[in-house]
Parts: structure tokens; C-alpha cells; sequence
């Protein structure tokens, strides 16, 4: 016993290192995973869970940005509903959200269905082509728009007047939505036309094959296979655009600066005014996580409504 404890004192190993150096025999195909995959979550807490934490607590006082936060519960989510500049951002968000899904969509699918038939030749450069608007700089984007509605001198109003129509002022109260909407129209069509045209190219031809030799029609094709097939790609193209569409901030804000009139706000645009230009952080605060209340009710709709929750049988 002596001697054991003299070998053990000299090599400097104790009965805690020992029991260490174990487990970690033990456990160390099952540790050494968590610490390679550990910076991710380090960094979503620091920079994702813990910032949102704060947020939830920050809306629940009214800070200048400077100085006491003084505490007024659910007070700013209170005027939240009945403040008209932030329900007037909230209808123009859901104009454009609905727009998205009236024309993006459609668009981007019947595009989808003609570059993925034999009629369209040179596939791959309609595929870059269609890509090119979602590469390019908002900013240079939006300049460029903002010369095609000008009242004066705009392309689209230069062939309106070839057809004997006045101009329009595309940038004022009344027409604003269109011209953001026709923005976004052009610039995330491209990027959704890649999303079905991939689910287009996964559906087995076999399935159309058969349906020929049953004397299934190109309508009856289209309708008990394609959209069938194309049922998890619509599902994540209608999430994507239903959150990109509440999240929209920088085609408004550059194009018309939210207005005229609050016209063209949105409830992201509100944020950045209410929470930055006014200092009203706590009140920004509440506003960012009506909205996200708002995503993640709209987003679990949909996927309820696609059946992503349903069990197969």
C-alpha cells in the first residue's frame, strides 16, 4: 500500500485524474461530435437566442437608447394595436404579400413549366438569366426602377405614351404598392422559377408515360401529377415568399421611403423607424416580435394546410 501510494505520488497521477481519464475513454466517440458542432450553437445563442431574449424583455420597457429603462409591461404592445401608422404598415405587408402569391408564384411556376419543356432551347441560359436579378445590388436595382417610373422621362411612361395613355405617377399614394410590388416581382420571380424547375426535373417521366398510354390529356397531366409531385417544393416556395413578403424592407424603403403618406410601409420599414430614427427601442422591440409571432402563425398555416403534419399512412 505504501509503495502504491509512493509510485502514484510520483508519477503525479490522483485517483480524480485517473476516474477523468477514464470517462473520457468511455465517452469520447460521443463527446468529440458536440465539440466540432459546438461553435454553431455558441454562436445562435450569443448572436440569435440571446439577442431575441433581450428583445422580448427590452419590449416590455421604454428605453431611449440611453440612461433607466422604465418599465411599462405590455403598455407598447397596447398602443402596438391601436397605433394607425403601424396597422397601415401591416395592411400595405399583407398587399404585398398576397401580390407575391398572385403573381410571383404563378409567374415563376408557368416559366418553370416552359423552360422545363421540349419547346425552349439553351436551358441553361434561361437558368442564369433568370438568376442574374436576385445577384444584383438592391440599391443599383431600385435606382434603376426608379428611373423607369419616373413621371417625366420613364420608360413606362414613355410606352404609354406610344399608346396614346397619359402618364401615371407610379411613385405616388395611389400607385406606389404597384411599383413596389412590380420590384419584387422582378427580382425574386428568377430565384422561384430555380425552385420549381428543380422539383419539375425530380418527377419520375415514367409517370408520364403511363398517363399517355391511359390517354391522360396534357390538363390531366398537369393536374393529378405535376402538382401533386410539386407538392414540397410549393410548400417551401410559399413559406420562403410568405416570411421574405412580411420580412420586405429594403425595395420600399429605397424606392418611395416608406411613403408618400405611409403608402408603401411596411412593418419591417416601421421597425427601423420607430426603433433607430425615433429611439423608441422598446417600442421597435415589440413591433419585431409581433412580427415574428406573425411569421411563425402564418408559417405553421401553411405547412398545416400542405398536410406537413400529417402522419403517412
Amino acid at each position: 500500500m505504501v509503495a502504491s501510494a509512493s509510485i502514484s505520488g510520483k508519477s503525479g497521477i490522483t485517483g480524480e485524474d485517473r476516474g477523468l481519464r477514464v470517462w473520457w475513454s468511455r465517452s469520447e466517440r460521443k463527446v468529440v461530435p458536440y465539440v466540432f458542432i459546438s461553435p454553431f450553437y455558441i454562436l445562435f445563442i450569443v448572436f440569435s437566442v440571446g439577442p431575441l431574449i433581450y428583445a422580448l424583455y427590452l419590449s416590455l420597457h421604454r428605453w431611449p437608447g440611453t440612461g433607466p429603462m422604465r418599465h411599462v409591461g405590455l403598455g407598447n404592445y397596447t398602443y402596438l394595436a391601436g397605433d394607425p401608422a403601424f396597422l397601415k404598415s401591416l395592411w400595405n405587408t399583407v398587399y404585398y404579400a398576397i401580390g407575391a402569391f398572385l403573381f410571383i408564384l404563378p409567374l415563376a411556376l408557368l416559366l418553370a413549366l416552359l423552360i422545363n419543356s421540349t419547346l425552349i432551347r439553351f436551358k441553361s441560359l434561361f437558368r442564369i438569366g433568370y438568376f442574374l436579378p436576385i445577384l444584383t445590388s438592391t440599391v443599383a436595382a431600385t435606382i434603376m426602377f426608379l428611373l423607369i417610373f419616373n413621371n417625366q422621362f420613364g420608360l413606362v411612361n414613355q410606352g404609354l405614351a406610344l399608346l396614346g395613355i397619359p402618364a401615371l405617377k407610379w411613385l405616388d399614394e395611389e400607385l406606389v404598392k404597384i411599383s413596389v410590388l412590380a420590384v419584387v416581382t422582378w427580382r425574386y420571380t428568377g430565384i422561384n422559377v430555380l425552385y420549381f424547375l428543380t422539383g419539375l426535373q425530380s418527377i419520375p417521366p415514367e409517370l408520364y408515360e403511363a398517363a399517355q398510354v391511359d390517354g391522360a390529356g396534357a390538363w390531366a397531366q398537369f393536374r393529378f401529377i405535376t402538382i401533386p409531385q410539386l407538392r414540397p417544393i410549393a410548400l417551401f416556395v410559399g413559406v420562403v415568399t410568405m416570411i421574405g413578403s412580411f420580412q420586405l424592407f429594403a425595395e420600399p424603403m429605397l424606392l418611395a421611403n416608406g411613403g408618400p403618406n405611409d403608402a408603401s410601409l411596411t412593418i419591417a420599414n416601421y421597425l427601423y423607424r420607430m426603433g433607430f430614427t425615433n429611439a423608441k427601442l422598446g417600442y421597435g422591440s415589440a413591433i419585431g416580435w409581433v412580427l415574428a409571432l406573425i411569421i411563425f402563425g402564418l408559417s405553421f398555416f401553411q405547412l398545416y394546410l400542405f398536410g406537413a403534419f400529417r402522419k403517412e399512412d
